[in-house]
C-alpha cells in the first residue's frame, strides 16, 4: 500500500507538518515514510521540506516499487534516484487532476522504462465539511462537479496507456 498522509512526526519535535508517502507491506508493517522533498507553491505555507532519506525502493513480489508525491514526479533527480535503486513500478500520487497526470505519467514510463501508476484524488463540494471556515470563499463549481477531478491512470514501459486518465471517476483502477 502506498498512502499519502499529513504527518507530524514526534521524532522531529512534533511541530512541523510533512506531506508524506507511507509504504505499508502486506503484513501491515510501515516499511518507509518519504517526506515530500520540496513543498510546491502555497504548500510552503503549511508543509515543511523533507529530505532524501525516503528516496528508496522496495521489492514487492516479482517487482521493485518506488513512489513520489505530487510535483516530485516532475523532479528529474528524484526520479533518477529511484531508477538507480532499481524501480520497475512507480507510483505517483497527486491531489487529483487529469492535467497533472496525463503527460508526466507517460513521460516517466518511457524515460525509466517502467510501469507508472498515477493515483489522483477526487474532491467534490459535498465532500467538504460545512464547518470549514473558508468554505464560502471557495469558487463555485460550474463546468465540472469536481474541484479535483482525479486523473488516475496507468502507463507501460513503452509509454502507452494501460488505463487512460479518468476525469470525475471515483473507484478502483485495475490493470494487468
Amino acid at each position: 500500500l502506498v498512502l499519502g498522509i499529513i504527518e507530524r512526526p514526534g521524532e522531529r519535535g512534533g511541530h512541523s507538518l510533512y506531506c508524506s508517502l507511507v509504504y505499508i507491506d502486506q503484513d501491515g508493517t510501515i516499511r518507509k515514510v518519504h517526506r515530500k522533498l520540496q513543498p510546491t507553491y502555497e504548500e510552503r505555507l503549511v508543509w515543511s521540506p523533507g529530505d532524501g532519506h525516503g528516496l528508496r525502493t522496495f521489492p514487492v513480489e516479482n517487482f521493485t516499487l518506488g513512489a513520489l508525491n505530487c510535483w516530485e514526479n516532475w523532479m528529474p533527480q528524484a526520479r533518477h534516484a529511484l531508477y538507480g535503486c532499481g524501480a520497475e513500478v512507480h507510483v505517483a500520487i497527486w491531489p487529483g487532476d487529469v492535467r497533472l497526470t496525463q503527460d508526466i505519467t507517460r513521460f516517466v514510463a518511457r524515460e525509466g522504462r517502467i510501469f507508472v501508476l498515477s493515483a489522483g484524488a477526487t474532491l467534490r463540494r459535498q465532500d467538504i465539511d460545512e464547518r470549514l471556515p473558508v468554505l464560502a470563499e471557495l469558487p463555485e463549481l460550474t463546468a465540472s462537479a469536481f474541484f479535483q477531478d482525479g486523473g488516475s491512470c496507468v502507463a507501460g514501459p513503452d509509454g502507452q496507456w494501460r488505463v487512460e486518465p479518468s476525469s470525475g471517476v471515483r473507484g478502483l483502477v485495475i490493470a494487468d
